[in-house]
């Protein structure tokens, strides 16, 4: 089938294109490049250089590519950011997604499958691994207009008959992700401990903090699976897992070879503390699971990066 996907030059998207066109389909992707790649995409993949927030040519690229699904990449992911601005936040998560979804309905666009976050939406957890059904809270602008963006896939599929996948994801890493950029501690400790300079990796807080690792193909596979099924649903995916910061820290060491002990900074604000994301409804209605260990996946996003 036909595919479009927003934010496909970046590090997660690209993952998801790459997998789109090893399952057959046709694929184009929109990005503005602020924070994606040329070089991430394939050559045989048409790139748009768009901002999802520019409703025009949004809509031409709509109009000359008619795309049957659309994966809903592009986004600003970094919790840090939304603190400092949360207007700026919202103009790209909360406006650009509404343009998003207005160029599918008034474009004929069947789906949109669009990428949502666990840990960041529900906030503190009650409970882990936590499940769809958690309530939800968010400590971060970010966690609130991504949220927000649920609620608007619902009322379009209700009012306009757009189908909707939401696909909540817990941490991803893996090859690609920015080793500069504002989110990502696996890349930002890759990058730092392989670069070997001063003042090296610094740990957030105590380093206790839970999150739960997925591998960027995983999360791939999960969009590939709902092209044609969860209509109607929202699944989080996650390996059940928590592993705590100081962890990941002295693991990737070990795999490394970095011999300085770890440095500790203030907590960031907006941040959870601890959390895993239960993928039991995805295993059942998507046929979904994480399949590849954190131990593997970390040597894979090490030897990428070297």
């Amino acid at each position: 089938m036909k595919v479009l996907v927003t934010g496909g030059a970046g590090f997660i998207g690209s993952h998801v294109v790459d997998q789109m066109l090893s399952a057959g389909h046709e694929v184009s992707v929109v990005d503005n490049l602020r924070t994606g790649h040329r070089a991430n995409v394939s050559p045989d993949v048409e790139l748009h250089d768009v901002d999802i927030r520019d409703a025009v040519a949004l809509r031409q690229v709509f109009e000359a590519q008619r795309p049957e699904v659309v994966s809903h990449q592009a986004a600003q992911a970094s919790v840090r950011l939304s603190m400092e601005d949360p207007v700026g936040d919202a103009d790209i998560n909360v406006i650009g997604s509404l343009q998003v979804l207005e160029a599918c309905r008034y474009s004929g666009v069947r789906k949109l499958i669009y990428a949502g976050t666990g840990g960041a939406a529900v906030g503190e957890p009650r409970y882990t691994p936590v499940d769809e059904d958690h309530p939800v809270n968010p400590l971060s602008p970010y966690g609130a207009n991504k949220h927000a963006v649920e609620h608007y896939c619902s009322l379009y599929r209700a009012n306009w008959g757009l189908q909707t996948t939401i696909l909540r994801y817990s941490n991803i890493y893996g090859p690609r992700q920015d080793p500069h950029g504002e989110a990502g501690v696996i890349a930002i400790f890759v990058g730092q401990m392989l670069a070997g300079g001063d003042p090296g990796p610094t740990v957030n807080g105590t380093g206790e903090q839970e999150r739960d690792y997925v591998y960027v193909s995983d999360v791939a596979e999960a969009n590939v699976l709902a092209l044609e099924r969860g209509d109607g649903g929202m699944y989080h995916l996650g390996t059940g897992l928590g592993t705590s910061v100081n962890e990941l820290f002295d693991r990737l060491a070990g795999m490394i070879g970095y011999r300085r002990p770890r440095q500790h900074g203030a907590a960031l604000p907006g941040e959870v503390y601890k959390i895993a994301l239960s993928a039991e409804r995805a295993k059942r209605d998507l046929g979904w699971q994480a399949r590849v260990p954190l131990e593997a996946g970390l040597r894979l996003t090490v030897e990428s990066f070297r």
